[in-house]
């Protein structure tokens, strides 16, 4: 049985949040392996959209305009649509991304940093040490193991790390069925946030590019359906009967169905195992949230695990990763659950639409709304301190003029991976003396000047606020301590 040199992290699963997770490790110094199923990367696109938050955790890292050009995405809570262009805020998202292109981008950095992906091979086990871990694959060779300090799951819904760790899986299984196709050579009007039909059925049509059009299908009492057995005419026939529409002419590039199961793993860790991305939390496609939550999960704990395998991590900071994303993951399954109600029950949810579509008028609602679906409505418990930034992430457009006389953004200011504390009076940091390769201390001036004021902020390298100036109770000292260890001599 061969065996794989020792490394750090083993990651497991080639798709945008393992792929964001390499990435996010190799930054931090972390020498780091991922093995993916697939002899191939996958050409299909599961995901054609991301939300606003994860447009700035790819911007964060310089990565987001390697993806070319995009489109604004509107917002909607099944079905109800929220009206972005009145919030204060830019909360929108973008599509028509296919993820085969998500990938090939993230694929394109990942390599670049020197991470090795190593497909073909799937993991059948693992044995945990009070050290590390020993994980058994079977391979393009045949057996094979590999081990590691770490593993992590970033292998989708079904995920066979959270399988073996025997970590469970509690939520609401599907009962309903969709189907959903890209599509080439048809022309239909677009419903980009889908459409609700008489009785509880919806249609969705959005473009892609290349003149691809994903469509989605429901037809009310329409179970949960085989994957292997569907067709497109099962979809175009069905599409049929709801529209009168015929798209039988069209080219089928990739069919697919799901479910409406929405689930959140009981825990993110379990000893020397973690989980992201859809190993830890499943919902309907249709939300649009599972790739840019998996994205999110990978940035909050590629950092803390760098940390952690380089020694100066603080005590307790690795099981924050667990007590900050397992909530995000509840509220979105809980969240899919009454989006898919309301969308779908049929005339007898008309009351509560109303409702909601009336409640969605008012900027204060709508911006709560808006605030869960873009994910930037996202606040950690980072100390306490009444400014309203703390816990929040940094905008990261937020501009700073440097003493040189350029002027940057928070978002390049974090390209490194690494902590951020920008201070506007130019005064020596004692307490950040001895972090260097941890934290980087940028001097200037808020180009506009934020309100209410701002004179330093410590953003860690996920882009959360864990202090400011004025606003924290804790010192900045305690801040540092907290979140990025002790000063080394």
């Amino acid at each position: 049985m061969p065996r794989d040199a020792a490394r750090d992290v083993i990651v497991v699963g080639a798709g945008p949040v393992g792929l964001m997770l390499a990435g996010e490790l190799r930054l931090g110094g972390v020498d780091v392996v991922v093995y993916e199923r697939l002899l191939a990367p996958a050409r299909e696109s599961r995901g054609a959209s991301f939300t606003k938050r994860t447009a700035e955790s790819f911007d964060q890292r310089g990565l987001l305009g390697r993806l070319g050009a995009t489109e604004p995405a509107d917002s909607h809570f099944g079905g109800v649509p929220i009206d972005l262009s009145a919030l204060a805020e830019d909360h929108y998202g973008h599509r028509g991304i296919s993820q085969f292109r998500t990938e090939r981008m993230l694929e394109e950095w990942v390599t670049g940093l020197g991470v090795p992906i190593l497909r073909g091979y799937e993991v059948t086990g693992f044995d945990e040490t009070p050290d590390g871990i020993t994980v058994a694959l079977a391979g393009p060779e045949g057996a094979a193991e590999a081990t590691a300090r770490y593993l992590v799951g970033c292998d989708g819904g079904r995920s066979s790390v959270r399988k073996l760790a025997g970590i469970e899986f509690p939520g609401t299984p599907g009962g309903r069925g969709f189907l959903t196709a890209d599509v080439t050579g048809i022309e239909t009007r677009k419903r980009r946030i889908g459409e609700n039909l008489p009785g509880g059925s919806m249609i969705m049509a959005m473009d892609l590019e290349n003149g691809v059009t994903r469509v989605v299908v429901h037809e009310a009492g329409t179970a949960p359906r085989d994957r292997d057995s569907l067709t497109f005419t099962d979809l175009a026939d069905a599409w049929q009967r709801l529209t009168g529409e015929s798209l039988h002419h069209g080219e089928c590039r990739w069919i697919s169905c799901f479910t409406d199961a929405s689930r959140a793993a009981a825990a993110y860790r379990r000893g020397r195992v973690f989980l992201a991305g859809d190993s830890a939390h499943i919902q309907p496609p249709a939300m649009a949230q599972g790739l840019s939550v998996g994205v999110q999960d990978a940035v909050n704990l590629g950092w803390k695990l760098a940390a952690t395998v380089a020694g100066w991590a603080p005590e307790g900071l690795l099981d924050t990763y667990h007590a900050e994303r397992h909530p995000i993951g509840e509220q979105l399954a809980r969240n899919a659950r009454a989006a898919i109600e309301l969308r779908l029950t049929g005339e007898d949810m008309d009351p509560v639409r109303s409702l909601m579509t009336d409640l969605a008028s008012h900027p204060g609602a709508a911006e709560h709304l808006a605030g869960m679906l873009s994910n930037l409505g996202v606040r950690y418990d980072l100390g306490k301190g009444d400014h309203p930034l703390l816990g929040l992430r940094m905008p990261p457009g937020r501009e700073i003029d440097l003493p040189d006389g350029t002027r940057t953004r928070v978002a390049d200011l974090l390209r490194t991976g690494r902590g951020l504390l920008v201070t506007t009076d130019g005064a020596p940091v004692p307490a950040a003396e001895g972090l260097a390769g941890r934290v980087d201390v940028v001097t200037g001036s808020w180009a506009a000047a934020p309100e209410p004021a701002l004179d330093a902020v410590l953003v860690r390298p996920d882009g959360y606020v864990a202090w400011t100036s004025p606003g924290s109770v804790d010192d900045l000292a305690e801040a540092l301590t907290r979140w990025f260890g002790t000063a080394a001599a």
